[in-house]
C-alpha cells in the first residue's frame, strides 16, 4: 500500500494492482487519486457515490473540493449542483458554487456573492464569472462597487482601487477625485459633507479615510475627528466603527491627551477590546478606581472571566476593601487558568484543577478498535502516512458523539498517541480530562534533559505542550520545528554551543534532540533572567531582545502587572499558559494533588520586574 499510494499520487496506474488495493482498508485512498485524475470528465454521480461511500472519512470532502474546482474551471455548473448543496469553506470553491446555483436558488447566490464581493482584497479568478453575473443583474450595483473601492483603499490595494474606479459612472467622479486628493490629516479638514450621488459615498469614504488615518497618524486622526464629528451626519454604525478604531489605537499607542476623549466615548462603543485595553492602561497607572469603573462597564460574560475578577479583587484590595477582594478572588479561583491560580493563591485555596477521570471499558476499547476510521488511522500509521492518519482520526473525533469521543481519547492514550490524544480532547472539548489534555509524552527525555540542564522538567513539558501539542513534526508558518518549536538557525547556534553536529532543518525534528536543544535554550534564558521563569517564558516566545527592553523601559513591582504590561497579546497568553501548564503537570505527577505546588515561586512573586532582573549589562 505504501508504494501503491505513491504511484497513485503520481498517476502511475500501470504499476498498481487496483483489484488487490480495492479490497484493502486503505483502498479508498487509491480510488481517490484515480477519480481525481479523471476530473472534470468524471460523471458527478460517480463523485457523489464515492462521497456517500466514504462519508465517515475526510476523503469525501477532499474529492468534493477537487471536483468543484475541476467542474468550475470547465464551467460545468450542473455537475457542481449534483455534488454540492451547501457552500464549501474555500473562497474559490464558494464562487464556483454560487455561480452553479445562481439560476436555481438566486437569493442564496446573491447573498453569498455579495459577501464575497465586499472585501478590500483581490478575489480569485474563479469569482470573475459570479461577479460579472451579479453586476449584470444589478445585485452588485454602483453603491456596492464604491463600497468595495473604499475597502480596497483602506487596505492599500492601489490596483484594485483603480480597477473599481473604472467601473463607476460619471456621478461618482467627484468622490473619486476626493479619494485621490486625500493624503493625510490636513486634506480631510475641508472634505465635503456630501459625496457621490445623493451623498451615497459619504459614510464609506469617511470610514475608510479615518481608518487609514488612525493607523498611520493616530494623533492627527483624533484632531481631525474632533473637527469632523459634529458637522457630519454619519449613520450611527459608521460613527461607532470610526470611534472604536480611534479609541483602540489612541490607547494602544498611548497618545498624549487622548484619555479624556476615550473615556467620554467608550460607553457608546460596546467594544470588548477597547475596554480591555482601557483597564490595562488603568493598571499601568495604578489607577485602581478606574480599574473598577471600566471592568464594571464590561458585559457579564467578559467581566466574569477569571482575569477581570482577579483584577477587581486586586483593586478592592488596594482600596482597603478586603471582604470585596476575597469575594472576587473566590469567584476567579473557580477557573483553571493563570488568573484563577493566582487568585486561589491570594486566598490560600488549592489550585482549582477540577480533574475529570474516565474509567476504561474493555468493550469500549474494542468498539473503537473496530471503527473503520480507526482501522484506517492505524493502517496509515503503519505505512508512514502520519499526516493522513491524523486527518482520519480527527475527522472521526470531531463528528463522534461525546461518549464515543471519550472512548477514542482513552484508546489513543492506551496506544501512546500523545499528539492525537491532545487533539481529541480539543475536538471533543474534554476540558476537564487533564490526564489526557496533558499527557506525560516523552517523559524520560524531559526528565533526563531537565536534570542535565538543571531546568524544571515540568516547565519543559509545559513549553512543548504549548508550542506543538506534542506533535514532533510540527512546523510553524515562521519555520519553527518540532516539539519545542526551534528555528533552524537557533538549532544551529545551540548545536555549536553544545559541540555537536548541526542537525539541519530535518534533524531538528528528532524528538530527543529537539528536547535537548530546547532545554538548553530555555536554560540560557533562565540564566539571563536570574532564574525567573516568567521572564524566560516571555523570551522563549517573543525573543530576549524584546523582554530586555520591556524590563529596562520601566520597573514594575508585581508579577501580575508585568504580565498585563506585556504589549503582545500572543506573548501575554503564552506566558500565562506555560506557567499554568507547568503547575498542572506538577500536580498530575502527584496524582492530582496541588500540595506544595504554586504558580510562581516566592522570588518570582516578589521581585521587581526591571533591569535588575537582567544577569548582564
Amino acid at each position: 500500500m505504501r508504494s501503491a499510494l505513491s504511484d497513485a499520487r503520481a498517476q502511475r496506474w500501470e504499476d498498481i494492482n487496483t483489484q488487490a488495493t480495492g479490497q484493502h482498508i486503505l483502498g479508498g485512498y487509491i480510488e481517490y487519486h484515480q477519480l481525481k485524475g479523471r476530473l472534470p470528465d468524471l460523471a458527478p454521480e460517480r463523485v457523489k457515490e464515492y462521497m456517500d461511500r466514504h462519508s465517515d472519512a475526510p476523503l469525501a470532502d477532499w474529492l468534493q473540493g477537487q471536483a468543484i474546482d475541476a467542474y468550475g474551471k470547465a464551467r460545468q455548473w450542473a455537475d457542481i449542483r449534483v455534488i454540492a448543496t451547501q457552500p464549501p469553506a474555500n473562497t474559490e470553491r464558494q464562487c464556483y458554487f454560487y455561480t452553479a446555483w445562481l439560476d436555481i436558488t438566486p437569493q442564496q447566490a446573491y447573498d453569498g456573492g455579495k459577501e464575497l464581493w465586499l472585501t478590500g482584497r483581490s478575489q480569485p479568478d474563479a469569482c470573475d464569472s459570479l461577479f460579472d453575473s451579479l453586476r449584470s443583474r444589478g445585485v452588485i450595483d454602483q453603491q456596492a462597487i464604491w463600497e468595495r473601492k473604499m475597502l480596497a483603499w483602506e487596505a492599500g490595494e492601489r490596483a484594485l482601487v483603480n480597477y473599481l474606479g473604472s467601473l463607476l459612472d460619471n456621478r461618482w467622479q467627484a468622490a473619486i477625485q476626493r479619494v485621490e486628493s486625500t493624503t493625510g490629516a490636513g486634506s480631510l479638514y475641508d472634505a465635503p459633507s456630501c459625496l457621490g450621488p445623493e451623498c451615497a459615498a459619504t459614510p464609506t469614504f469617511y470610514q475608510a479615510a479615518m481608518q487609514r488615518l488612525t493607523q498611520e497618524d493616530t494623533q492627527g486622526a483624533l484632531a481631525v475627528w474632533s473637527s469632523l464629528a459634529d458637522r457630519l451626519s454619519l449613520p450611527p454604525k459608521t460613527q461607532q466603527t470610526i470611534e472604536e478604531e480611534l479609541a483602540f489605537y489612541a490607547l494602544l499607542r498611548e497618545i498624549p491627551g487622548s484619555y479624556a476623549w476615550v473615556d467620554r466615548t467608550l460607553p457608546t462603543l460596546e467594544s470588548e477590546r477597547v475596554l480591555e485595553l482601557r483597564v490595562r492602561r488603568a493598571l499601568q497607572a495604578n489607577d485602581w478606581a478606574a480599574v473598577q469603573q471600566w471592568i464594571a462597564s464590561m458585559s457579564d460574560g467578559q467581566r466574569n472571566d477569571s482575569r477581570w475578577q482577579y483584577w477587581l479583587g486586586r483593586a478592592s484590595e488596594q482600596q482597603g476593601n478586603q471582604q470585596a477582594a476575597e469575594a472576587h478572588f473566590f469567584q476567579a479561583a473557580g477557573q483553571r487558568d493563570f488568573f484563577g491560580f493566582a487568585a486561589a493563591e491570594r486566598i490560600n485555596q488549592p489550585l482549582p484543577l477540577n480533574i475529570e477521570t474516565y474509567t476504561a471499558n474493555p468493550d469500549d476499547r474494542q468498539r473503537i478498535a473496530n471503527m473503520p476510521a480507526v482501522q484506517r488511522t492505524e493502517a496509515l500509521m503503519r505505512i508512514g502516512e502520519e499526516g493522513l492518519a491524523s486527518s482520519e482520526w480527527l475527522n472521526a473525533a470531531r463528528h463522534a458523539p461525546e461518549q464515543t469521543a471519550r472512548a477514542m481519547a482513552e484508546y489513543a492514550d492506551s496506544r501512546g498517541w500523545d499528539a492525537l490524544l491532545v487533539q481529541t480532547t480539543i475536538a471533543a472539548q474534554l476540558w476537564d480530562a487533564l490526564a489526557w489534555r496533558f499527557p506525560e509524552a516523552y517523559r524520560e527525555q524531559f526528565m533526563h534533559w531537565g536534570r542535565m540542564t538543571d531546568v524544571d522538567p515540568y516547565l519543559l513539558m509545559a513549553i512543548a505542550r504549548r508550542e506543538s501539542a506534542y506533535n514532533p513534526a510540527a512546523l510553524s508558518p515562521a519555520g519553527a520545528r518540532g516539539l519545542m518549536q526551534l528555528m533552524p538557525g537557533t538549532a544551529t547556534q545551540l548545536s555549536r554551543e553544545l559541540g555537536i553536529a548541526d542537525p539541519g532543518p530535518y534533524g531538528v525534528l528528532d524528538p530527543e534532540l529537539n528536547i535537548r536543544l530546547g532545554s538548553t535554550y530555555i536554560r540560557d534564558k533562565l540564566e539571563r533572567y536570574r532564574g525567573n521563569r516568567l521572564a524566560a517564558a516571555a523570551a522563549y516566545n517573543a525573543g530576549p531582545g524584546r523582554v530586555d527592553r520591556w524590563l529596562r523601559e520601566e520597573g514594575i513591582n508585581e508579577f501580575d502587572l508585568f504580565v498585563e504590561r506585556i504589549p503582545f497579546r500572543e506573548t501575554r497568553q503564552y506566558v500565562q499558559a506555560v506557567l499554568t501548564y507547568r503547575a498542572i503537570y506538577a500536580a498530575l505527577n502527584q496524582d492530582g494533588s496541588t500540595q506544595g505546588i504554586s504558580l510562581l515561586n516566592p522570588h518570582e512573586q516578589s521581585v521587581r520586574y526591571d533591569a535588575s532582573l537582567l544577569n548582564r549589562p
